[in-house]
């Protein structure tokens, strides 16, 4: 009769499954912490007298936030209306602190862009600044906010008075924050540098 080669199995060592057990509670609290920071980064909720950068970004301290959807002219930025030069950058964002006035405003984050500022849309004394901002026509849009850009075009609001080149045509020629529609590679960087606090 032939003798099986088997060996009998063993049972694991004490220390093996204590080992197993922490590495599990481990991975779990690994999670745990990451799903925590993708929910506060993802939607978080940011308000506070904030101060206008240009016509599309604000601060709250060392906090940069980037106003969704849409794109307005750079601080240096010129335009032409009525056979003039003038300053549509300084214009969209004196546009902005007009809308603000006094008032706190309270923005909704939907991520971070490439740069590591919050992707905001927000509110100031009930006015939605990201809708208003392009149904003015101080900004264009820029992957939402189709419908305003067409009825401030149709009205000849802002920019659409006269001539200009988009924000982004502008930056292309004369530098500035390479602006694209917040995605990409640099965008899932810039979110993970954040998400771990580097």
């Amino acid at each position: 009769m032939r003798r099986s080669t088997r060996s009998p199995s063993r049972r694991r060592p004490r220390w093996r499954r204590y080992a197993d057990a922490f590495l599990a509670a481990l991975v779990f609290a690994g999670v745990a912490f990451l799903a925590a920071r993708l929910q506060h980064l993802a939607g978080a909720d940011i308000s506070g007298v904030m101060r206008v950068v240009d016509g599309d970004s604000l601060a709250l301290g060392d906090r940069r936030l980037r106003l969704k959807g849409i794109d307005a002219p750079e601080l240096g930025q010129r335009c032409r209306r009525d056979g003039f030069d003038y300053g549509c950058g300084a214009d969209a964002a004196s546009h902005l602190r007009g809308l603000i006035g006094r008032h706190e405003v309270s923005c909704k984050g939907e991520g971070i862009d490439r740069y590591g500022r919050d992707l905001v849309r927000c509110v100031a004394d009930g006015v939605d600044l990201n809708e208003t901002m392009v149904r003015s026509g101080h900004a264009v849009a820029f992957g939402d906010y189709e419908l305003a850009e067409s009825l401030a075009r149709s009205e000849l609001a802002g920019i659409w008075a006269g001539e200009f080149e988009t924000p982004k045509q502008w930056r292309a020629v004369h530098g500035g924050l390479s602006e694209e529609l917040h995605t990409g590679w640099f965008t899932v960087l810039a979110f993970l540098r954040r998400l771990f606090g580097v």
